[in-house]
């Protein structure tokens, strides 16, 4: 399984939403899960970007689903990263 950083920014209409129900963001990752998604981890964050999710996806298509579906209802921005562990990283360029 391939991994993947998600960067999020919420929308004026997404911080309406998690101003009144803050629990959507549970809600999103169970749908997540059933469009093929793992989340791996997830945080709140201060700066130019909201949230940060690392999910695991079977491959790039799957994890750009994701992303789109997501993005498309309006709430959230979002930055999809491959991301490669370390150890693969290390074998590859050897």
């Amino acid at each position: 399984m391939a991994h993947y950083v998600m960067l999020s920014t919420v929308t004026a209409r997404g911080a309406r939403t998690l101003k009144t129900r803050p629990s959507r963001i549970k809600e999103v990752n169970v749908e997540v899960e059933k469009m093929g998604g793992r989340i791996l981890a997830q945080y709140a964050l201060l700066g130019s970007y909201d949230f940060i999710t690392v999910i695991e996806a079977a491959d790039d298509e799957t994890a750009a689903r994701i992303s789109l579906e997501v993005s498309s209802r309006g709430s959230v921005k979002i930055l999809t990263i491959p991301a490669i562990p370390v150890d693969d990283f290390i074998s590859g360029i050897r």
